[in-house]
């Protein structure tokens, strides 16, 4: 897997990779003999260089700290980054469709008993997982040609006792699975949703949704046991406890097929629950209050329809890509970018004095979500006057706010940054120190970031959560030398092809695996 002047020497570099891999996601050797079934003194032995370590351990290591530390059955190991920083990049590059706003539909998909095709679908390991996931348990879903378009077609009856457990514990996606099985299915498992490290995810908030429909579910021994009979339309309007993506998604496909209506309170109206209800609407269910935090569902108890459905653009690649900009100091053109969904990140980056020119907005193939292109300008950039925290929408997104530490990083003056959402993710972005940067740690949810940063080359390990792991990367770009950014598995989670679409902006970047 890595190459190596000697046994020793190899064992040594697994043991740090395992070490290294560990350590970003915060867990102890115990936490980890504990995932293995093994005892915390053979980890300290792996990790020491002084255990013989066979294929099948170290993808079992991987699996437990979803990280690719090896590939079983072929000659390749995880996938690195080769990169020579400190050049501008230049050029246009259009927004891929949203990765949330997919996954949400790939499940959406199972409502229904006819054909679904979804267009322009991007080729991600989030996505491969749930298409493992989903063919495991009898569901056609092929690729139609190069164009990332995908059909699915669910059979009369699914195998649920065939899941792939392996493909679905790597993705916290699977927990949508929820909402669509529990119309045809009294009672089922699904296992435990995986996915980034980001702390403490408690899942309560999904069970209180579901708790009015009727179904109670039961999350021991590895596994979501969920029994759904007998069915009910709630009565009264569901109040969720928090205002969560997945779980207004979950308790909208919950309510989709139910007859009746359903009104869902503190619903989130962020993009990839607008997707979801466009598509419902395609389907034939109508929801109304799409962009509030009001949502009725008028659900219908079966559907079978041939669907088209488009997904727009993902306002978090933008996001990214505007910050490849900006941390490069480039003129940059930005395609298809769904402004509706950026326009409190815009205005905090035009007060920290961004220069970026927009065209008129125009609709994306959903007919629904606003585009525009954005050109972005080298600026000399200040720190905002006050910190920077997320917000549900209309606020600034969560999943946006670690491109705010990089672009602090790049402004002049000093700048808090608050990640009040996640435990765990504030603590990944001290990894720019490594780089150069100035950044201390308040605690595990806030962070002061001191710029303007004289980027510096570094080797760096992925941490195990895919925005910090890809700002990472875009400060590489941004550091003269070259840099080595270890085990990408994370951002190919999220972003198809990224490095290569930032090699024809300019970028230098060289992939390779150990020998």
């Amino acid at each position: 897997m890595i190459a190596a002047t000697g046994r020793t020497d190899q064992l040594e570099q697994i043991g740090r990779l395992v070490r290294e891999s560990r350590k970003s996601r915060g867990w102890t050797q115990t936490e980890l003999a504990a995932a293995l079934g093994t005892s915390q003194s053979a980890v300290n032995r792996i990790e020491r260089g002084h255990q013989n370590v066979s294929l099948e351990m170290l993808a079992r290591v991987g699996r437990a700290l979803d990280t690719e530390l090896v590939t079983v059955g072929q000659a390749s190991g995880p996938t690195h980054l080769r990169i020579v920083g400190g050049k501008p990049l230049s050029g246009s590059i259009a927004v891929n469709t949203s990765k949330n706003a997919s996954v949400s539909l790939l499940c959406a998909a199972l409502l229904n008993s006819g054909r679904t095709v979804l267009r322009r679908v991007a080729r991600i390991e989030e996505v491969n997982r749930l298409v493992e996931v989903l063919r495991s348990i009898g569901v056609g879903v092929e690729w139609l040609g190069d164009s990332g378009d995908l059909e699915i077609i669910p059979p009369p009856v699914l195998d649920l006792e065939a899941m792939n457990v392996e493909a679905a514990r790597r993705t916290r996606s699977i927990i949508l699975f929820l909402g669509p099985l529990v119309h045809d299915y009294d009672e089922f498992q699904l296992p435990y949703a995986g996915g980034c490290a980001l702390g403490t995810r408690t899942v309560e908030p999904h069970l209180a949704a579901l708790r009015p429909f009727g179904i109670e579910i039961d999350t021991t021994d590895g596994n979501y046991r969920v029994l759904a009979s007998p069915r009910r339309t709630p009565a009264q309007p569901i109040v969720l406890v928090e205002r969560g993506d997945t779980v207004t998604e979950n308790a909208v496909l919950a309510a989709a097929r139910r007859d009746g209506v359903t009104v869902i309170r503190n619903a989130s109206s962020n993009y990839m629950v607008q997707d979801l209800c466009f598509f419902l609407a395609k389907l034939g269910v109508e929801v109304d209050g799409v962009g509030t935090t009001t949502l009725t569902v008028h659900g219908r108890s079966r559907i079978d329809v041939d669907v088209d459905y488009s997904p727009s653009e993902d306002p978090i690649e933008a996001m990214s890509l505007i910050t490849a900009g900006v941390a490069t100091n480039s003129t940059l053109e930005i395609q298809r970018v769904p402004v509706e969904f950026l326009e409190v990140e815009l205005a905090l980056l035009e007060q920290m004095h961004l220069r970026f020119d927009l065209t008129a907005e125009y609709a994306a193939a959903n007919g629904r979500t606003r585009l525009a292109d954005l050109t972005v300008h080298p600026s000399r950039l200040h720190a905002p006057r006050d910190k920077v925290h997320p917000m549900p929408f209309p606020g600034l997104n969560i999943d946006n706010l670690p491109f705010f530490a990089l672009i602090a990083a790049a402004a002049e003056g000093k700048t808090l940054v608050h990640d009040w959402v996640y435990e765990n993710r504030a603590i990944y972005l001290t990894e720019l120190t490594k780089l150069g940067a100035s950044i201390t740690l308040l605690d595990p949810h806030r962070v002061y970031v001191e710029g303007p940063t004289h980027w510096s080359a570094a080797e760096v390990i992925c941490p195990p959560a895919l925005r910090p792991a890809v700002v990472i990367l875009l400060a590489m770009l941004a550091a003269k030398g070259t840099s080595v950014l270890r085990n990408i598995y994370v951002i190919n989670r999220g972003y198809e092809q990224l490095a290569g679409r930032l090699e024809r902006l300019g970028a230098q970047i060289e992939t390779f695996r150990d020998q």
